[in-house]
């Protein structure tokens, strides 16, 4: 196949925007080529126009070369380009499978180009034999191919798209839910040099506000996009970000939200209001109901938005897998449950550092979703008493380097937890603020807390033994040293007693008792005469 022959004749004969990062690559100490901003903050520099680092990270990944890899501001952005590379205005054409991506639609539109469109089958496949007679008649200049299929979730079959890639034509396959399905075509783009495989961080890697879209295929057919596209179309922020997102990617995201949907979909299908829930194999599930429109109206006024597509699939919810107490929530109003729907007060933190990878979750209204892994286990053990008597939802999952030490794991997480409560409790409106407690077994411990806003820590404890189980007991001052910078509240501890394992329980009981009674809320008043916390 010629692929020059495809491009248009302007596109091909233009003479791209040389921008000042592409006239000089090396290393400088003084940058006068630009016109920059000579002040240092971090962001006063052009990025890489090219995104270097990154295609090579994304190409180790994908086990493909750099120069197979073209990155966009959305996958929007890269359909669009696409679109002006190959199709000249009123006269060229593309052909889709409806019903499919509103965008194919859309860039055709703006780009002046024709819009064939042939309707996929009843179970949402490609009936190949229609679609050669119109190519064969029409002969589009891009095929775009979604699968897993937006909106109605399933694979196309793989035998349809390699009947497409014959045609004298480009075909995009849309690959924005692959990591759902665990398949792409992107280990095949050598054997086809006429097909492009788009894909983007905004589903499965949960990255959609930084707007970065990837196309995997002929080097031939990207160069031709990197003509075109703007000099800067992907800012260094999002740069550093995607960066750290493959050096850090983790699949049980995915897997944790494909275990949702088979759930979801069982439930769904027994409901007597759905009369048909469509096989998936993306992040969301198709279903027609009995009343589509009265349905996704009962959904908004419980605070619940899904998406309608009866216009593309008559009565039809697209609904996205969401959190367990997100698809919990929506499958009690569709089964006719009378929710007691609380505004739980919810911190969610992420730490990552070279030492720690941590996730936590504080609950101030529920603990009954507590699940705490630090693996440590005298440490699991203290922060379950926190939850236990203090009525706090904690869910705390750490890796840290304890084949090093237990220190990072312990003050990192203090540090990541101090902020989730810090989070949860908002705009603290209605809280007791204070807290004090004294409970005694064999040892004596006070906790008195205020989350006034101010950190500061009063330590009045001495151990006698270095380390309780495999922790050494110097590293619980840290603990609660870095709670209460992040949380931002004033902690005054003192304990005594002989038996050093219950003291350190008992200032972990205590520590709970005086949460529980200060995050305590009644009402919507702020407690503090000045005005502000």
């Amino acid at each position: 196949m010629n692929i020059q022959s495809l491009i248009r004749p302007s596109i091909r004969n233009l003479k791209p925007y040389s921008s000042a990062r592409d006239e000089f690559e090396g290393t400088a100490d003084v940058w006068l080529d630009a016109n920059e901003n000579p002040f240092n903050n971090g962001l006063n520099r052009y990025p890489d126009p090219h995104q270097k680092e990154l295609k090579w990270a994304l190409a180790k990944e994908k086990n493909v070369m750099p120069n197979q890899v073209f990155f966009g501001n959305g996958s929007d952005e890269i359909i669009d380009l696409l679109m002006r590379s190959f199709c000249k205005p009123a006269q060229d054409a593309v052909l889709q499978f409806s019903p499919t991506y509103g965008m194919y639609k859309v860039s055709a539109g703006i780009n002046n180009v024709t819009l064939l469109d042939v309707w996929l089958t009843e179970d949402f496949q490609i009936n190949t034999e229609v679609a050669k007679k119109i190519i064969a008649a029409e002969k589009p200049k891009l095929i775009f191919v979604c699968s897993p299929n937006n909106p109605t979730g399933n694979l196309i079959q793989r035998e349809a798209i390699i009947e497409l890639l014959k045609a004298n034509a480009i075909v995009v396959v849309d690959e924005a839910y692959s990591d759902f399905a665990g398949q792409s075509w992107i280990s095949e783009i050598d054997q086809y040099p006429n097909m492009v495989v788009v894909q983007t961080f905004s589903k499965a890697r949960g990255m959609a506000g930084i707007r970065l879209g990837m196309a995997f295929g002929n080097p031939e057919i990207l160069a031709v996009l990197d003509r075109i596209k703007p000099p800067y179309n992907v800012n260094i922020l999002t740069q550093q970000v995607a960066l750290k997102a493959l050096a850090e990617f983790d699949r049980k995201v995915i897997d944790s939200l494909l275990e949702e949907r088979t759930k979801l979909e069982k439930t769904l299908a027994s409901l007597p209001q759905i009369v048909k829930v469509y096989p998936t194999d993306a992040n969301f599930i198709l279903a027609e109901f009995k009343d589509a429109k009265g349905t996704y109206d009962a959904l908004v006024k419980e605070g619940i938005v899904v998406r309608d597509r009866s216009s593309q699939v008559p009565n039809t919810l697209r609904i996205t897998v969401g959190t367990l107490e997100e698809n919990e929530r929506l499958l009690a109003i569709l089964s006719g449950e009378k929710l007691d729907v609380k505004n739980e007060r919810i911190g969610k933190v992420q730490r990552r550092t070279s030492e720690t990878d941590i996730e936590i979750e504080v609950n101030l209204d529920s603990n009954k979703n507590t699940s705490i892994h630090t693996g440590l286990g005298f440490f699991d053990h203290m922060l379950d008493q926190v939850s236990k008597h203090g009525k706090i939802g904690l869910k705390i999952n750490v890796k840290g380097d304890l084949h090093i030490d237990e220190h990072h794991t312990i003050e990192d997480t203090a540090l990541a937890l101090g902020e989730a409560f810090l989070q949860a409790l908002g705009d603290k409106r209605g809280i007791e603020r204070y807290g004090y407690m004294l409970p005694m077994d064999d040892c004596l411990a006070q906790v008195a807390l205020d989350f006034g806003g101010r950190p500061w820590l009063v330590w009045e404890t001495e151990f006698k033994r270095e380390k309780v189980g495999e922790l050494p007991t110097e590293l619980f001052y840290h603990f609660f040293k870095s709670f209460s910078d992040t949380a931002k509240c004033n902690l005054n501890i003192k304990a005594e007693g002989e038996n050093e394992h219950h003291k350190i329980e008992s200032i972990f009981k205590a520590f709970a008792k005086a949460m529980k009674m200060a995050v305590r809320k009644e009402g919507d008043e702020l407690p503090s005469t000045k005005g502000v916390l």
